[in-house]
């Protein structure tokens, strides 16, 4: 009998969770009983991707860029890399602003939704303290996004998985591994090609768990939702984003279509395990070890393009939540400020959302921070700020689930471009956790 494919046990989790996580929503002690003893499960298993993303970045990186043999071809891979993020993250605000233009969801919503919304959720804990981090990343300084990129101690990056830093020694010691001596970087980089094997097996074994994670994640989920008569008010407007996301996606299908000659529902199925945990996490660094394991060895593309444009994905590449910035910011002023809906303010958000996307932390709703920044920047009232987080905070949660498997889908897309324009995609290779059971058993 053949094995039910893995996107299909993560799908049958999530409807699961789902259904639990009403069924628990309608009985007494059921929030505390998920909270308790279900919620835990997927925290178990994020901490587990969390725990291999950095070695991964690190061994990957530096064996790729050992083995590109011309630094030239670093500097080559790098501006393609870039210029094809800037490109979609661009794409994708436009898309959010044209159809925030067109549907004009903020139109209509009547004062005492806007009231109920103001009372429940303006001086939420959550809401306090996105604006509490946006003020500190705006008051850091314009450079300190660059800064940042060089660590001063490097194990103290690799403990608070500062993927840019890591990102920053990986290529550092994989340029130096290419200027020393063949045979005096031989031994360091067979080190770490053995790393990146074992931890790509620690990714598959990890992957067995991950339909019951999805199960305990989504279930939590659902707990969390408590006031539905919000909810069915910023439809309309959830509606919205989620439309967007969707044209993203089939404009990277018409990428991969039109460029790799790949089929689209080919690449939707290697890449559906890491769009689903990109669902039930909503964190793109705790779904890269994923996305590399199916980017390599499903897809076809180079451990070189992966090693690298994976991992600088996961950090500046945020089409999703660069869509969602322009939609949300365009909803809040339609709502309360549409004497600042101009055409030079929505050019504003153009370019302050590409700018924020680069320094969008890869993390659950670290879109809302970004956020505030985008308002900031078109000088939306100080003292209106938390009501506009509060009128889109209800929904924030779900639609920020949607906007990650919109970024993950986009660096999966880019390393097919950036490996078919180097000729590094290659025939796919997939492995199983089992591969040499039978010899160490």
């Amino acid at each position: 009998m053949k094995k039910l494919a893995l996107h299909w046990k993560i799908i049958i989790g999530m409807i699961l969770g789902i259904i639990f996580g009403f069924i628990m929503n309608s009985i007494d002690g059921g929030k505390g009983f998920v909270a308790d003893w279900i919620a835990p499960f997927g925290k178990i298993f994020i901490n587990l991707l969390k725990l291999i993303a950095v070695p991964l970045i690190l061994a990957s990186l530096i064996k790729g860029v050992a083995d590109l043999k011309d630094i030239s071809k670093i500097k080559s891979m790098g501006l393609r890399t870039i210029s094809i993020y800037i490109g979609t993250t661009l794409i994708a605000i436009i898309i959010g602003l044209s159809i925030v233009n067109l549907v004009k969801p903020g139109d209509g919503m009547s004062k005492e939704t806007i009231e109920k919304i103001k009372l429940k959720y303006a001086d939420d804990a959550g809401v306090v303290d996105k604006l509490t981090k946006a003020s500190n990343q705006k008051s850091a300084g314009p450079l300190q996004a660059l800064v940042d990129i060089f660590p001063s101690n490097i194990f103290k990056s690799f403990v608070n998985a500062s993927m840019l830093q890591v990102i920053f020694f990986a290529l550092f010691v994989g340029i130096c591994l290419l200027l020393i001596e063949e045979k005096k970087a031989s031994p360091l980089i067979n080190f770490f090609d053995s790393l990146n094997e074992v931890v790509m097996k620690m990714v598959d074994l990890i992957m067995l768990f991950a339909p019951y994670a999805v199960f305990a994640l989504l279930a939590n989920v659902i707990i969390a939702f408590d006031d539905t008569e919000i909810l069915l008010k910023l439809v309309q407007y959830a509606l919205c984003v989620v439309f967007g996301l969707a044209l993203m996606i089939g404009f990277y299908l018409v990428l991969i279509n039109s460029y790799t000659k790949k089929s689209p529902l080919w690449f939707l199925k290697q890449i559906s395990p890491a769009q689903l945990l990109a669902f039930s996490t909503s964190s793109s660094a705790a779904t890269l070890p994923v996305t590399m394991e199916r980017v390599e060895e499903h897809l076809g593309v180079d451990k070189e393009v992966s090693g690298f444009v994976l991992p600088v994905g996961a950090t500046v590449n945020m089409d999703g939540t660069s869509l969602y910035q322009g939609i949300a910011a365009v909803f809040i002023m339609q709502v309360i400020w549409p004497e600042g809906l101009t055409f030079t303010n929505q050019l504003v958000i153009v370019a302050t959302a590409l700018l924020a996307s680069i320094g969008s932390a890869a993390v659950p709703s670290a879109g809302m921070v970004m956020l505030v920044i985008v308002l900031e920047s078109i000088g939306f009232p100080e003292e209106l700020l938390p009501i506009g987080l509060a009128l889109i905070f209800a929904v924030d949660r779900p639609l920020d689930m949607c906007r990650t498997v919109v970024n993950v889908t986009g660096d999966a897309t880019v390393s097919m471009l950036v490996a078919k324009s180097l000729g590094k995609l290659n025939e796919p290779n997939p492995k199983n956790w089992d591969d040499n059971y039978e010899e160490v058993k």
